[in-house]
């Protein structure tokens, strides 16, 4: 099949719309996770929490013996209910894991469902302009296809010819399209986009199954999500805790005997299931995945929870300025007149230069008209003159009718004009320009110099704000380019960051990310281009723009599917949100045993110690009552707390002992308090209903 005359491969445009999301609780979600959680009661599926595996061990016992019981004809109501809320316990502890998991699961079936059947157009004869419709899954790494206007991109690669708008819509969720052409850090394309205009070649990179698209499935999905060193950490602290429990209650039976205590099997298992931290062992893995899942409601993919846990602490932040900070192209900002010449004849001599400069600068000329209500079209057999190296120059002929712009020493001597033939008042506006970091580009109408255009690394929106912001979260933020020093200068004060680093090397960069980090500091680095990989992968927190090259985002551990830099700032806060609330839910965990104590320890020897009844400061209606109530409240906590493990402590931006004291009020006391309130409650509704 010929290029001149392709035919349609049949998939209509993306429709624009956002990532996947998945309400926490949703009746589909909440009926997946509990078939998971049931699953779960597989023990090797809880070889990695050994608080819960722990309590599911009591549960097999505890079964055992109501059924023992049950075979020697003995009452088995109060042992059978105190089996039943010991596997609720575990299957409550599995849901938490399991709601968390399910809204990243829901989100990659979307994603799934959202893929289509891509036949691309294979280009098998470039001579002869020859192409093929083959199966995107087909397509193998160095292959090159074409993609017109209204296909889609069927799998991941570079543009190695031509320039086209195409539509993310699918991917980032921005319905405005964004330009790809060969060569640059624009040169990536996703597969499952869609080309809008134009056409372009594309050299497939990705292999069949490991897309971006394949890869951000099993990101939200958490297929890869390994524990982050706090995890295991903490994981380490709370198998601790259990084999100290576990000791405390088998030193019990001795201290039983003693007395003259009747100690049950039985009601040693739930005391220990009540003693051990079951609340944070039930919900640690919810607390991960959710962080990374809020991360995704930022459009923000995380390759590794350790990324987002390192965001929390981070000291520095690094930004490539080129496409990062600014939009990357050079923009025209303003036309400034020569002395004598209107401004509106000014700028239509700008444009009527830049008509038919289909480059990013010559476009934006156009746009700058445009916006000011200026339009022309190309005069009928007019010729452009395309930029050279020699002339650096570009423009139109259109008859007697001659326009140029370009380098201004270059427009000047093309004119035999010298230095004192030049009008101050355009040379001090070239001056201004130069000194602020932008490039002065002259304009010639007929021969006559008309006016300079100001073109500018434009700042995406927000930035000075959003950087005053870090500021105050303590995080440091220095811009690294490869720009000369008064053109960094220039954009770091526009920009607001802390500081510069000019004229960068991928070495430069490299090495002062490895110096931050030699001081004991935590460096994010945010970039997108492929001199930018190296860092992104040194860096502590390495976000790539998803607009960037492809080497960057596999070298970055969180993906930033807005291109937006200043995103840095929520996805800090996440890091910041997960580490506060794993805190929070330990100190709650552990606090709330002391209460467990004054509910369980009297119980089993008030008969043969009546002294110890003056610890019964709950007034529980009767030792049986009291250890299901204990066991129940056990079991319930964690499904009350689950919202909390899913949305996070909210964060606030003052000092960390402002944070320590304020969490151990709420969550120490409250841990404190809690289990005193709800264990009587329970108790009285034990007591009424006649259960124990």
């Amino acid at each position: 099949m010929s290029l001149d005359h392709p035919a349609a491969n049949g998939v209509a445009p993306a429709t624009p719309r956002r990532m996947p999301r998945a309400a926490s609780f949703s009746g589909a979600i909440l009926r997946r996770a509990l078939l998971d959680a049931v699953v779960k009661l597989d023990p090797r599926a809880l070889l990695g929490n050994p608080v819960i595996l722990s309590t599911e061990i009591v549960a097999i016992l505890s079964t055992l013996s109501a059924a023992a019981l049950a075979v020697h004809g003995q009452p088995v109501g109060f042992a059978v209910q105190i089996a039943l809320w010991l596997w609720a316990t575990v299957l409550f502890a599995n849901f938490a894991e399991s709601v968390a998991e399910g809204r990243g699961k829901a989100a990659a079936d979307s994603l799934r469902a959202a893929r289509v059947t891509t036949r691309a157009k294979l280009i098998v004869d470039a001579e002869r302009n020859l192409v093929v419709p083959t199966p995107a899954h087909e397509l193998e790494v160095g292959a090159i296809v074409l993609v017109e206007a209204g296909d889609m991109i069927p799998s991941d690669g570079e543009v190695i010819e031509g320039v086209a708008s195409v539509n993310e819509a699918a991917i980032t969720g921005e319905s405005a399209p964004v330009i790809r052409e060969s060569g640059g850090d624009r040169a990536a394309v996703t597969g499952g986009t869609t080309v809008v205009s134009d056409w372009i070649k594309v050299r497939v990179t990705a292999k069949p199954g490991e897309t971006f698209l394949d890869r951000m499935i099993a990101m939200v999905e958490g297929a890869d999500r390994r524990k982050t060193p706090n995890e295991i950490a903490l994981a380490v602290l709370l198998a601790g805790l259990t084999l100290v429990f576990l000791i405390a209650v088998v030193t019990l039976v001795g201290l039983g005997r003693y007395s003259g205590a009747d100690l049950q099997p039985l009601v040693l298992g739930a005391l220990f299931v009540t003693l051990i931290p079951t609340t944070i062992g039930g919900l640690l893995s919810a607390v991960g995945i959710a962080g990374m899942d809020r991360l995704l409601k930022h459009n923000v993919l995380a390759t590794s929870g350790r990324a987002v846990e390192a965001a929390g602490d981070i000291d520095t932040l690094l930004l490539d300025k080129t496409g990062t900070i600014t939009f990357g192209n050079r923009m025209a900002t303003e036309v400034v007149p020569a002395p004598g010449v209107r401004p509106e004849a000014a700028l239509r001599a700008a444009l009527m230069a830049s008509l038919a400069d289909e480059t990013p600068e010559g476009r934006s000329v156009v746009e700058l008209a445009r916006g000011r209500g200026l339009f022309a079209d190309i005069p009928a057999g007019a010729t452009f003159i395309p930029f050279s190296a020699t002339t650096r120059q570009s423009g139109l002929d259109a008859g007697a009718r001659a326009w140029r712009k370009g380098a201004v020493d270059a427009v000047i001597r093309s004119l035999g004009l010298k230095a004192e033939q030049v009008p101050a008042e355009f040379g001090a506006a070239v001056d201004r320009i130069a000194r602020t970091g932008g490039t002065p580009l002259a304009v010639v109408e007929d021969g006559a110099l008309v006016a300079v255009i100001h073109l500018k690394d434009v700042l995406k929106p927000g930035m000075k704000e959003r950087f005053a912001d870090l500021r105050r979260m303590g995080v440091r933020t220095v811009m690294i380019t490869g720009d000369n020093p008064v053109t960094a200068a220039a954009i770091a004060s526009e920009a607001g960051v802390d500081d510069f680093l000019a004229e960068a090397t991928p070495e430069d960069k490299l090495r002062l990310i490895r110096e931050e980090q030699g001081k004991g500091r935590l460096v994010a680095m945010c970039g997108d281009g492929a001199n930018d990989a190296p860092a992104l992968a040194q860096a502590d927190v390495g976000v790539a723009m998803q607009t960037g090259a492809q080497a960057a985002r596999e070298a970055g551990n969180m993906v930033d599917l807005d291109s937006d830099p200043t995103k840095i700032i929520e996805i800090v806060e996440t890091g910041k949100q997960l580490l506060m609330t794993r805190g929070a839910l330990t100190t709650f965990s552990i606090a709330n045993d002391v209460a467990k104590y004054f509910a369980i320890v009297p119980a089993l020897f008030v008969a043969a110690l009546p002294v110890l009844g003056g610890l019964n400061v709950m007034g529980l209606s009767s030792p049986q009552s009291a250890i299901l109530s204990a066991v129940i409240f056990n079991a319930i906590i964690i499904v009350l707390l689950i919202p909390l493990a899913l949305k996070g402590v909210r964060y606030r931006a003052v000092g960390a002992g402002a944070l320590l004291s304020r969490n151990l009020l709420v969550y120490g006391l409250g841990g404190l308090v809690a289990p005193f309130v709800g264990i009587k409650l329970i108790d009285l509704c034990v007591a009424a209903l006649g259960l124990a």
